[in-house]
């Protein structure tokens, strides 16, 4: 993270994402931007942020990605370990963006939420 301990979770062919970046830097904050298609997900990374969250791995699961139907996360049954091991091997399977701040850190959708984390 930067001074300012913004942390933003980003892809940059997502349009919500971009509006979310556009806003903290409208606002002079220029957060650690972490492209996570490339750079990937590791295990304590995504547990650490859930934690932080305070959400489950559904919570962040893309849903509408075709990935998730055929993968079966879509299913009953299907637990936090099996998602979370899908979200490592299949980063886009993670809603985007997600900012972090010394506030806390949430999902950008809608991109209000991120407004109580500044």
């Amino acid at each position: 993270m930067t001074s300012n301990g913004l942390t933003i979770f980003h892809n940059p062919k997502c349009s919500t994402s971009r509006k979310v970046l556009a806003m903290l830097r409208d606002r002079g904050l220029e957060p650690t931007v972490v492209e996570y298609l490339k750079a990937g997900w590791t295990r304590e990374g995504l547990t650490a942020l859930l934690q932080t969250m305070g959400a489950s791995p559904c919570a962040i699961l893309r849903a509408r990605e075709g990935l998730v139907k055929e993968l079966g996360l879509d299913q009953p049954g299907v637990t936090d370990d099996q998602l979370i091991a899908a979200m490592i091997t299949h980063p886009v399977l993670v809603e985007r963006p997600i900012v972090v701040s010394p506030k806390g850190a949430a999902v950008g959708r809608p991109i209000e939420r991120v407004e109580t984390l500044l």
